[in-house]
């Protein structure tokens, strides 16, 4: 009769998994709901305690639907594309194909790495995962449907007349009629104008080459973020703090040509659709900061003595009389036009660092001021005087035209650049002064010495500025945004293939019969030799328009067998329409997802992820989404109605504190390690003073090391006539050898190699670590920090679920705090919650068998029940799943003090509490005498009756102060109460014989006794 926790587990997931209780169906009579988490990528070190935050709240909420009423799709698969799967393959040495099947199917790896496998970890914590319709992004199966959506996209154009994406040939057939001058579409900038006659004279590859301009998707020359330690372009997402988010890698920016995407010419669609969805306000806020809305002006200023022209963006073209110089990016594609001999080493060398520095690293920078003179002037539209030309890497390439003009007086960067460099700062603000920074009041500031704006605000300036900079044909009103075209390329092997091959250097696309294109084998992951990416060393890559196959690179002539796209798709493309896929259940070789499905499930209705996905997979599957209703693909615009980002679980990391023995000159310039160090507790090295003499340690750790050194130096002579000394450093231990007390498991942390040596010497052999009563030398230290394999501080879910079960794991993840908030994991709390659900059991399992009878609940008993199931409704209706945990305990506590036997109410609290933890509300309804699963069981009704007070237990006060308390009926009159309180026995003793002045009675609440 005990809780068996671990076959009880064991048993149920079994039995889901045989009798597919989780399958959604396409055909139902029930409302439908969609539940999804953003799905992980597959790494060898497998899930940890943080993993599955977010998938156990969703999981609430799918079991919790599934009770009221409705047929919920509760999917899950993995984004096995990408540069963390390709990096792991390299490190081991192994096919990124063979490493992704095991990360998630579990084995043992090539490398004789025994591994778990994501697939059954999940399994373990027992998510009711619908498995029927996995999605792994690098199976071709699926990739095939992410080839067909890149050709529509190239097969696409956006039309601004309809403000939706159209088919190209729609474009051709203007082109051939009309010419481009009169379109209205999305397209490059500087758009050759062409006739009707001019486009049907023009060759095929001349028509391909134009229609480049205007494609969704297109190659052209970018500047990227390159990676050379990683061989790839990065996405500005995949940046931290200038490197790589992977590895901490140098970025350097540079040109390449790549596939982009023409995300830009959905800006708008994509701010105003924020409006239409329930996301946080933060990560709305996050987008529309990263898509970037400014109304304003653009401005042609033409380079003095050059036939070029520089155009400029500005949200203030009132104050172009303050424009006193002009910055360009260093990338900027004129710098190299424009400079001057005398200016060309200078710039170059400004533009050879600048390289090395990222986009949101110079975005950042807002205190360093740096920048190059080109030499060149440009000519004002107005005053026509000279205005000299910088470059600055405050000025980003992908950001407007990749050129400022600096107003000085009324922009402070612009300010603080020109004193710097010692340049005019023209003051065009009537009646302020800017003789210690520029002004940034638009609002209430007039225009001086800015001849016909003269007397003006900003609203007025602004129209007039504009107005005769059209007269000129200098300038007009623009609305610009910062979102920039997405770069599509990728420099790796791990990823989707693109389905092009090049005719006379032109992409064609290969038809949807022969998808997919799948990845060849390469003999590694690495970019070649001559800096071509890893599908450069492919010996059959080549594509045959006769046989419609992928051929060996021999056989390419131009003629019938063309050179296929060596660049793979980002991680992005297969994440960017997963969603639609689950939906799919039996057409996924004929349709990405058919239209029958696409109508039913519409989008999601609750999604779960991290926040760090805010302007990269979320704003990619949105514009995805919306280009795809645009063609008719699928029936919705946006994908995500709800979205809720889960917080982190935090590690708490164990720190060994070190003493080394150094011998050290008097400045500390010359420092050789005598390779002895001594493990001390953290208030010893709190105190001791860092880099001090030997003498001044405790006597046991001075005798120690002492001795060590004394016999180091005897061995080396380099040390003579160098004093004595240490350092104090801590070192991270993996917690899987620190208990509960912060002490090392000393025999099992022996047996690891990481800890055999430290700077050559070992911390746990040879008498190293001094064991004396008075310090604590064998405790850890911790600190709270992110949870990584990296910091030693991963909790493996796996090893939790065998000591303590899988739903002691779901319950404490939820009770850790709210579910958008950081929190650090303690195992030492998980303890609560498993006590809590050993205390349920024996609530209904006792020593000889079943408790549970059908004797008639007690009102106690139904108003605990009710104030359960009103409680957990609301929490779990408002996410706030931490509270119920609470719940749950007090409710537990009440029934066992209540003695409670009742089906009628130990049955349907099983049912409120089955979300949280389904494994053991599993075994106990069974046990009930139930058949089959409690997951499609009715979530009880709540009914108010039962909270509903019949008596109360009034405080009887006398003189103020409570004396005994009284249940009384609620609905007694004070008339009543005042005369059954004074005929109790306890008030005529407090009375003594005495008459009360007056009684004073608030019915429902107290009665005081006064005289």
């Amino acid at each position: 009769m005990q809780y068996h926790f671990n076959d009880i587990e064991a048993k149920w997931q079994k039995y889901w998994d045989e009798n597919q209780t989780f399958k959604a169906s396409n055909n139902s009579d029930k409302p439908k709901y969609y539940v999804l988490d953003m799905f992980p990528y597959p790494s060898g070190a497998g899930l940890h305690v943080g993993h599955p935050l977010g998938y156990i709240a969703s999981d609430i909420y799918a079991r919790y639907k599934r009770h009221k009423g409705f047929n919920v799709l509760h999917p899950q698969g993995y984004d096995s594309f990408g540069l963390p799967a390709e990096q792991y393959a390299i490190q081991t040495g192994q096919h990124p194909a063979d490493t992704t099947r095991v990360n998630i199917e579990g084995g043992v790896d090539k490398a004789g790495n025994d591994i778990e496998g994501y697939r059954k970890q999940l399994d373990k914590i027992g998510f009711s995962f619908d498995w029927s319709r996995e999605v792994r992004t690098s199976n071709p199966e699926y990739y095939k449907w992410t080839q067909w959506i890149f050709i529509q996209l190239f097969e696409s154009f956006y039309c601004k007349k309809d403000n939706k994406a159209k088919p190209i040939t729609e474009l051709i057939a203007i082109f051939s009629t009309e010419g481009n001058a009169s379109v209205a579409v999305e397209c490059d900038d500087n758009i050759e104008q062409f006739s009707a006659e001019d486009w049907n004279a023009f060759s095929t590859e001349k028509q391909q080459e134009i229609l480049l301009q205007y494609r969704l998707t297109y190659l052209a020359e970018t500047e990227v973020n390159w990676c050379a330690a990683l061989g790839t372009v990065l996405a500005n997402d995949e940046i931290v703090n200038g490197v790589s988010e992977r590895g901490g890698h140098t970025v350097t920016r540079k040109k390449m040509t790549q596939w982009s995407m023409r995300i830009s010419a959905y800006a708008e669609r994509l701010l105003q659709g924020l409006d239409t969805i329930d996301w946080t306000e933060s990560l709305k806020e996050s987008q529309r900061n990263w898509i970037g809305k400014s109304v304003g002006a653009s401005v042609t200023f033409k380079v003095n003595n050059h036939n070029e022209t520089i155009p400029v963006f500005t949200t203030r073209p009132d104050t172009i009389f303050g424009v006193s110089f002009m910055t360009l990016a260093p990338e900027h594609e004129l710098v190299h036009t424009i400079t001057t001999p005398a200016q060309k080493d200078a710039v170059n060398a400004y533009i050879e660092a600048t390289a090395k520095r990222s986009e949101r690293e110079r975005m950042a920078d807002v205190k360093t001021i740096s920048g190059v003179f080109t030499g060149a002037y440009a000519v004002h539209p107005f005053s026509k005087a000279l205005i000299p030309i910088w470059i600055g890497d405050y000025v980003l390439a992908g950001y407007g035209t990749g050129a400022v003009m600096a107003v000085p007086c009324g922009d402070q960067r612009d300010y603080d650049f020109a004193k710097h460099f010692n340049i005019d700062i023209p003051n065009i603000f009537e009646g302020v002064d800017i003789s210690k920074e520029a002004n940034a009041d638009k609002e209430s500031t007039v225009l001086a010495n800015s001849e016909f704006l003269n007397g003006m605000g900003y609203k007025k300036g602004t129209k007039r500025a504009i107005f005769e900079l059209e007269k000129l044909g200098q300038g007009q009103g623009k609305t610009n945004y910062r979102l920039r075209d997405a770069v599509f390329s990728r420099q790796r092997y791990w990823g989707e293939p693109f389905p092009v091959y090049y005719k006379n250097g032109m992409p064609q696309m290969i038809a949807k019969e022969h998808l997919p294109i799948r990845l060849p084998e390469v003999e590694k992951y690495l970019p070649t030799e001559t800096g071509e990416p890893p599908l450069g060393r492919a010996d059959v890559w080549a594509w045959c328009t006769e046989s419609n196959s992928v051929v060996s690179n021999d056989k390419i002539n131009n003629t019938t067998v063309f050179p296929l796209e060596l660049n793979t798709m980002p991680g992005w493309a297969g994440s960017s329409w997963y969603f639609f896929r689950y939906m799919e259940d039996t057409m996924r070789d004929s349709v990405f997802a058919s239209e029958e499905a696409l109508n039913y499930w519409e989008n999601v209705d609750l999604y779960i992820g991290g926040s760090e996905h805010a302007t990269g997979h979320l704003l990619y599957s949105r514009f995805w989404v919306k280009f795809l209703k645009d063609r008719g693909f699928v029936t919705v615009e946006e994908p995500f109605k709800k979205l809720i980002n889960q917080g982190m679980i935090l590690g708490e990391s164990a720190f060994l504190n070190i003493i080394q023995a150094t011998f050290s000159d008097e400045n500390g310039d010359r420092n050789i390690n005598a390779y002895s160090q001594v493990v001390i507790s953290e208030e010893l090295y709190k105190e001791i003073k860092e880099g001090g003499n030997i003498e001044d340690l405790p006597e046991p750790i001075f005798d120690y090391l002492n001795k060590r050194m004394e016999l180091f130096s005897e061995l080396n002579s380099e040390v003579l006539g160098l004093q004595k000394k240490f350092i104090c450093f801590k070192t991270a231990v993996d917690v899987q050898y620190v208990n509960l007390k912060n002490e090392i498991s000393l025999e099992e942390i022996k047996l690891d190699q990481r800890y055999n040596g430290l700077n050559g010497a070992s911390l746990f052999q040879n008498n190293v670590i001094i064991e004396e009563k008075d310090v604590a030398f064998l405790k850890v230290s911790r600190e709270v920090e992110k949870m990584s394999k990296s910091k030693y501080n991963v909790v493996n879910p796996d090893q939790i679920s065998e000591q303590y079960g899988a739903d002691s794991l779901r319950l404490y993840e939820m009770f850790l705090g709210p579910l958008e908030q950081s929190k650090p994991w303690n195992t030492a709390g998980i303890t609560g919650v498993h006590n809590f659900l050993k205390k349920l059991w024996k609530l209904y399992v006792g020593d000889n068998g079943l408790l549970v009878n059908g004797s008639e609940p007690t009102k106690d008993s139904l108003k605990t029940l009710h104030k359960t199931i009103k409680k957990v409704e609301e929490d779990i209706e408002n996410f706030s799943f931490n509270t119920s945990v609470s719940t749950f305990m007090i409710a537990v506590n009440e029934l066992s003090q209540q003695k409670c036997t009742s089906k009628d109410v130990l049955e349907p609290l099983l049912v409120v509490l089955s979300p949280y933890a389904p494994h053991i509300a599993e075994e106990l309804y069974s046990r009930l005498g139930n058949e089959g699963s409690i997951a499609t069981v009715a979530f009880p009704t709540f009914d108010a009756k039962h909270l509903v007070e019949s008596s109360k237990n009034y405080p009887i006060s006398f003189n103020g102060k409570m004396r005994f308390t009284l249940e009384l009926p609620m609905d007694m009159s004070k008339d009543e109460i005042e005369k059954t309180v004074l005929a109790h026995e306890k008030t005529m003793a407090q009375l003594e014989g005495r008459t009360p002045k007056k009684v004073i009675i608030v019915p429902g609440k107290i009665v005081n006794i006064v005289g």
